[in-house]
Parts: structure tokens; sequence; C-alpha cells
């Protein structure tokens, strides 16, 4: 699975965590990432069997948890081409207000503001 982008997470962590946490966030979204990239699903129905805690929304919109569900990941995914995009990224309480059919992508909220690498 092609996972577009990866900066989006590091961007998350850098920019949106609790200095005391960002470790431990990063451990969680690396692993999810690892696992994911290694994925090749056909549809949501093996994506659900891979992930049980997924959350299924659309057919190619899917929600994951996060670090004991503290975090909830919502992507959009094309299971012909096998890529997974990143859409939003935060935490349980900021997810419960957002519609996770409707939310999309907002640079700003990721995007690295010191531009260091």
């Amino acid at each position: 699975m092609r996972i577009i982008a990866r900066s989006t997470l590091n961007g998350f962590v850098k920019k949106r965590v609790d200095s005391r946490l960002k470790a431990s966030v990063k451990k969680h979204l690396d692993a999810w990432y690892a696992e994911v990239e290694k994925g090749s699903w056909s549809g949501p129905a093996e994506l659900k069997a891979q992930f049980r805690s997924a959350s299924i929304v659309s057919s190619e919109r899917v929600v994951f948890n996060i670090k004991g569900n503290d975090y909830r990941l919502v992507v959009a995914i094309n299971y012909h081409y096998q890529i997974l995009l990143i859409i939003w990224l935060g935490t349980h309480k900021e997810y419960d207000k957002i519609d996770v059919t409707k939310v999309a992508y907002e640079k700003e909220r990721y995007a690295d503001s010191s531009n260091s690498n």
C-alpha cells in the first residue's frame, strides 16, 4: 500500500502533540505506517480482518484508532491502485467534533512551520 503522506504524520506529532507525549505518539504512528505499508487489501472487508478496531465509514473512507484510541486517523483508500491518503488526524475529542464523511485535508493543520527536516 502506498501511503500519502508520511509528512502529515510527522507534522502532526511535531506541531500538535504535547511534548511529553511526542515520542509515544510517534512510535504508535510509525508502527501503524509500517503495518499499513505492508498491506494489500482488495476491499474494506480484508482491511477490517487485519485491523479489527478500524471503522469502515464508506467504501473508501476508513478511521483507524491510534495509541489505544487516544487519536483517530481518517484516510481515503483506493483499493484498486493500492493508495491510501491521510485526510485527518487528531485526538478522539477533536474527532467527535468533525463530520468524518466530509472532513478534508488541511495543510496548515500539519505543516511544519520551522521548515527543518
